[in-house]
């Protein structure tokens, strides 16, 4: 039960620092997309109105952005869990090298 527990608080942990990691990581993408091109990030980079170009660019930009967000979040989340707890999050028992 107590491993139940600890799943359930490390998801929740989880969730809190993704969502506003997640929406700062938007706004900074944006405002970054901006400055470089000039013009706001295809609303959806797959409609045909949206030049090829812009389509990869923003798919590569949001990818790596997203990307690193999410590794911000995760990260965030296990040293608060850590500091909690005394232990690190179930699946991360083992720290790297």
């Amino acid at each position: 039960m107590a491993r139940t527990k600890g799943s359930f608080f490390w998801k929740l942990l989880g969730f809190a620092f993704a969502i506003p990691a997640g929406v700062a990581m938007r706004k900074i993408l944006d405002r970054v997309w901006m400055r470089a091109r000039g013009s706001a990030p295809p609303k959806n980079p797959a409609a045909p109105g949206t030049k090829w170009s812009e389509a990869l660019a923003w798919a590569a930009a949001s990818g790596i952005g997203i990307a690193f967000g999410r590794l911000v979040a995760a990260r965030g989340a296990a040293g608060v869990y850590k500091k909690l707890t005394g232990k690190l999050p179930p699946g991360l028992e083992s720290e790297g090298p």
